[in-house]
């Protein structure tokens, strides 16, 4: 196994991104920090590394455990880190978060289907005389 993996490699190996530009491109932005910095896609992986991983609105803490160059099954990609405890609690709070305040506000209106549509049209023109 190769000990110099890019960071964009792994991040693709170890299944945070479906591909390696998307991955490369999350580390430009500023989404992936290594070791609490901002870095490059070229950057070398250890073990032992800790990302900060931003994906839409989940933030992951995970510490890299294994090395691995190769897009593999899920059950080896999770094996290549752990996420830490901390990361764990502040994204079950926030999934629980967003579930709350979904559930506060109402849905939205569905509009009318065709039949419902022909029945309001029936109920208003006997009402306008």
């Amino acid at each position: 196994m190769n000990t110099d993996i890019r960071l964009d490699k792994w991040l693709w190996a170890a299944r945070f991104f479906k591909t390696r530009s998307i991955a490369s491109e999350a580390i430009t932005g500023g989404k992936v920090h290594l070791n609490g910095e901002r870095v490059k896609p070229s950057r070398k992986v250890c073990i032992g590394d800790e990302l900060d991983i931003r994906q839409g609105t989940v933030v992951k803490t995970v510490i890299v455990m294994a090395l691995s160059d190769k897009r593999g099954p899920a059950k080896m990609a999770a094996e290549l880190y752990t996420e830490t405890e901390e990361s764990i609690a502040l994204r079950e709070a926030s999934a629980e978060q967003r579930r709350l305040l979904a559930a506060a506000h109402p849905q939205q209106e569905i509009r009318p289907n065709k039949k419902q549509r022909r029945q309001i049209h029936r109920f208003k023109n006997i009402h306008d005389d």
